[in-house]
């Protein structure tokens, strides 16, 4: 650590992945310089030895490898891709209470005990903002060929950012179309999607079941919001392809998707869902203990779905 003339100090930081992967990379130790690429000899006494150099840059390899096709199993479709608005790069992390397993983003500052660095949005539910940036995607270009959101967001985004009243995603620039539907700035490869995110804590007026004391109430969990939201939207686009003509049978979605033909029926069956109800979900007000598996397949009439959730309309 260093003092400056004007008071400020420099330094004292922890070492992060890329620094000290540089440190370890440099050929200097051994006696060599780069210059414009090339590994040249230097005019310095090497400090190190150069088999324990070559296995450090082997094992280095390796890793690196190693890493990169954890990345491309990773079930966070956003890594390598988000970051918050100070610059920060988000990294996925996870809880697990009772059993279930809650996924995160993580400016890279927390990570460091250095939380004055992250940006404005510093840790957010990893299943909420992958759902928003693949639907905003599957919106801006109207494109229903390519149904799994990995490979949609692989194909089309090379970067987004988390705002706090937005969501600027990035796109490849030979992808973006004439009319995109949401905004875009002048150079037509920046995607600006009204975002918030969502308290951790806040008052819902939660539907009241029929038979369930009101302090009883909790409200439906983020998980299974999420997984149910984007359920209802998958439905929506399935009914959507066959109303269009884009596909003639349920049996064309199964094969594509790769699921049972009774799956794509039970989702479809979501988008005939009671307004009221998906506002509900969206906004986290249905009652814990309704999910996918409950609305799957409900009643064509919006108030026999009540009556079957036991709710009050």
């Amino acid at each position: 650590m260093r003092s400056l003339k004007s008071g400020h100090t420099v330094g004292g930081i922890p070492f992060t992945r890329g620094p000290l992967a540089h440190l370890l990379r440099n050929p200097f130790y051994v006696g060599e310089v780069m210059f414009n690429g090339e590994v040249l000899p230097g005019e310095q006494p090497a400090i190190l030895d150069r088999d324990l150099f070559d296995a450090v840059q082997a094992k280095l390899n390796e890793q690196r490898n190693t890493h990169k096709v954890a990345r491309s199993k990773s079930e966070s479709l956003l890594i390598g891709r988000i970051y918050d608005d100070c610059g920060n790069r988000m990294t996925p992390s996870h809880v697990r209470k009772g059993g279930i397993k809650y996924r995160y983003y993580l400016s890279s500052p927390l990570l460091h005990g250095q939380p004055a660095r992250a940006g404005s949005v510093s840790r957010v539910p990893a299943a909420e903002v992958e759902a928003r940036v693949a639907c905003a995607v599957r919106e801006h270009f109207g494109d229903r060929t390519e149904s799994d959101d990995r490979d949609l967001i692989r194909n089309h985004v090379v970067r987004i950012e988390l705002q706090a009243d937005q969501l600027a995603i990035e796109l490849k620039a030979e992808k973006a179309p004439s009319n995109p539907r949401n905004a875009v700035d002048n150079d037509g490869r920046v995607l600006r999607i009204p975002w918030k995110k969502t308290p951790m804590k806040r008052r819902r007026e939660i539907i009241v079941p029929v038979s369930a004391p009101p302090h009883d109430l909790r409200p439906i969990r983020a998980e299974t919001r999420t997984t149910l939201i984007a359920s209802i939207a998958r439905g929506r686009r399935w009914l959507d392809e066959i109303v269009t003509g884009t596909v003639t049978t349920v049996e064309q979605i199964a094969a594509r998707d790769k699921c049972s033909i009774r799956q794509v029926n039970m989702t479809i069956s979501l988008a005939f869902l009671a307004p009221e109800l998906v506002k509900a979900a969206v906004e986290g007000r249905l009652p814990r203990g309704i999910g996918v598996t409950r609305l799957r397949d409900a009643p064509a009439e919006w108030s026999r779905q009540y009556t079957m959730l036991g709710l009050s309309i």
